[in-house]
């Protein structure tokens, strides 16, 4: 598992947009930034919706104010989910919605998980961290099934 001090791998996202379907690289994302990424287990699931995004939405000019430059979600889910998702949490203008749709982000920093019994294949943890121009700063991974360390609240409260 990916731990602080570590600089994030190379993966790619589909990153949905206005215009359409982006493929970014993790450097276009994180290079030269200071980044609040949070990852769900999956998009519209009732946790992730009803208070991980909804803490970063609301969160976001404190997070700004403190130095954030972008606050990106990912999800082990496709970019038609994750961009509508974000329409519907009406966030697509302020976070950043990196789809990790095969997975390859999630397994290259080792936090996927297999949510096969509950009927959702391979996805990835629930978790926040703080990434400065590519290396981990801070890292908030939940146990299974709890939403604790990953909200904004908390990695706000880590913030100097």
């Amino acid at each position: 598992m990916i731990k602080v001090g570590d600089k994030l791998p190379d993966a790619q996202f589909n990153v949905p947009t206005s215009d359409g379907m982006k493929t970014m690289r993790t450097a276009d994302v994180f290079a030269g930034k200071t980044v609040a990424l949070f990852a769900v287990p999956g998009a519209f699931t009732p946790t992730c919706s009803v208070r991980h995004l909804p803490s970063f939405r609301e969160l976001k000019g404190e997070l700004k104010a403190k130095g954030v430059d972008v606050i990106a979600c990912t999800a082990v889910n496709d970019h038609f989910v994750m961009g509508a998702w974000a329409r519907q949490e009406n966030v697509a203008d302020d976070i950043m919605m990196l789809s990790d749709g095969s997975g390859e982000f999630a397994r290259a920093v080792g936090l996927d998980a297999d949510f096969s019994k509950f009927g959702m294949g391979p996805r990835s943890k629930r978790y926040s961290m703080l990434v400065k121009d590519g290396v981990v700063e801070q890292l908030n991974v939940e146990e299974a099934g709890e939403y604790k360390v990953s909200s904004a609240e908390h990695l706000l409260g880590q913030l100097t």
